[in-house]
């Protein structure tokens, strides 16, 4: 009996998510988390052989709760369920230890894809995430790729710098100061050698 734990703030996500896997998988027992803190107490109270991890959660920060996921359930499979541009992060959160990465963009077909995928102990990537990483690596041998040259948190801000948030919401959203968000603003555009948020938008879409 395959024990899943959905992992999202939005209870409608969490609801539909658990419907499709009821409905795909024989004998599934689903939990549920709304916050990164309830997580952590639900994966401590019995195995589970695959988180279905929304990665920008209340208690959570990105890359981080990954990690502390890893760190304390090293043979858990962890599919990333994200509204984030999987052309952009997705191949990020595989390189950072993620077992696949499935946008909510796609169908949901592909939601019992990928979560058949990873409890047949296979990774999971999406036909355009596997093009993407096939591109990053030819352009990583040219050395061509600006986006490569971001840290993980430079990424992540970037991220949200493109979806409109302000410095103050991203310091806010992040715990971070203002003027340390400002910063990382000033060196993802000194490394992207962009000089305002359309100029980033552009440069992300030209290399993704």
């Amino acid at each position: 009996m395959p024990n899943i734990l959905v992992v999202d703030d939005q209870e409608v996500v969490r609801y539909g998510t658990t419907l499709i896997l009821q409905k795909s998988i024989e004998d599934v027992h689903v939990s549920e988390a709304g916050s990164f803190e309830d997580t952590l107490k639900i994966l401590s109270s019995k195995p589970f052989d695959l988180v279905i991890l929304d990665i920008d959660m209340p208690g959570g920060n990105n890359h981080q709760m990954l990690d502390v996921i890893r760190l304390r359930h090293p043979d858990i499979k962890i599919l990333i369920f994200s509204s984030y541009d999987e052309q952009i992060f997705g191949w990020r959160y595989l390189e950072a230890g993620a077992d696949g990465f499935l946008s909510k963009k796609m169908g949901i077909e592909e939601i019992k894809n990928a979560t058949k995928s990873l409890l047949r102990d296979e990774k999971y990537l999406s036909p355009a995430l596997k093009q993407t990483l096939l591109n990053n690596i030819t352009r990583k041998k040219n050395n061509i790729n600006p986006l490569d040259r971001l840290s993980n948190r430079e990424s992540n801000i970037m991220q949200l710098l493109i979806k409109g948030l302000s410095v103050a919401d991203i310091a806010d959203k992040l715990s971070l100061q203002v003027s340390t968000v400002s910063t990382y603003k000033k060196r993802i555009c000194e490394k992207l050698q962009v000089s305002n948020i359309v100029e980033m938008i552009e440069k992300v879409q030209l290399y993704s």
